[in-house]
């Protein structure tokens, strides 16, 4: 039992330093580790996987709103969105068979990582237009960027295209217990066209609200059990925290190049899981 522990410790330091540096959450390795290495049942996997989710926002969001990367304004609007879709989530969670959600977790990060392979090349979003929404509301801003050595100036573009997608990024988080750290970096990058690492550390800092709404009904059915989920959101604080420093030295292009091959694996591995066949 305390080799299991340390075991699940030492991957979730891993899982938060993963999840601080890509703004994914530790719940994109908490959840397929307890599941695929530890055999533990998937519902209380999730349970554990949304305190590692409160844990990495806890970790990470600290430094990234000290060195300004985190646009606080886009998160709390998007928030809105997140939070009712998380607690939509997690409500039809216990509707569904378990073999069901590895495959919906599957297609969701496989989906996210295809999106993805199409920006490898881009370090900075260009010409992008100030939408009126975005301005109503003040969202564009600027960061330091220690990796480029400069200070980079952005604005925020499609805003209710944003907003419709972090509602579906809440339910997922409730179904799944992933933070759906994956979709909302997809939506600020993709639809508000934010830099990179804006979405990243803006991600990491809306998750502990998300995780939070969906945990307390977790919590409440009795899916989260404390012998598995203390050494998670232990382990998970501690890579957050170091994860945090490290993605401000890195290009946006180069962890675009990390998160890719994460996903991707990770999706194979939980549809294999979904349908029988071992991958």
């Amino acid at each position: 039992m305390v080799s299991m522990t340390l075991q699940i410790l030492l991957f979730s330091v891993f899982a938060g330093m993963l999840g601080a540096v890509l703004g994914l959450g530790g719940g994109i390795i908490v959840t397929p580790v307890l599941t695929l290495l530890f055999g533990i049942d998937i519902q209380i996997a999730i349970g554990a996987s949304l305190i590692s989710v409160i844990a990495t926002s806890s970790g990470a969001a600290i430094a990234y709103i000290r060195d300004k990367i985190t646009n606080i304004r886009v998160g709390m609007f998007l928030e809105i969105a997140t939070t009712v879709g998380a607690i939509t989530g997690a409500l039809i969670a216990g509707m569904i068979a378990p073999q069901l959600l590895y495959i919906i977790f599957g297609l969701l990060l496989l989906y996210s990582a295809l999106a993805m392979m199409k920006k490898t090349k881009q370090e900075l979003p260009e010409n992008v237009p100030l939408s009126g929404a975005a301005k109503t509301l003040k969202l564009q801003g600027e960061y330091y960027d220690k990796a480029l050595d400069k200070q980079v100036v952005y604005n925020v573009d499609n805003v209710p295209g944003a907003f419709g997608v972090m509602y579906l990024a809440g339910v997922i988080s409730g179904l799944l217990g992933i933070g759906s750290g994956s979709f909302k970096v997809m939506a600020m990058d993709m639809f508000m066209k934010l830099p990179l690492k804006v979405s990243s550390a803006t991600s990491n800092f809306m998750m502990g609200v998300t995780g939070a709404a969906s945990a307390v009904i977790y919590l409440c059915r009795g899916d989260i059990n404390p012998a598995v989920s203390a050494p998670v959101a232990l382990g998970v604080l501690m890579g957050s925290t170091l994860g945090a420093r490290v993605m401000q030295r890195l290009k946006s292009k180069t962890i675009r190049k990390l998160f890719i091959p994460v996903l991707i694996y990770i999706a194979l591995q939980m549809m294999g899981q979904g349908l029988g066949v071992r991958i």
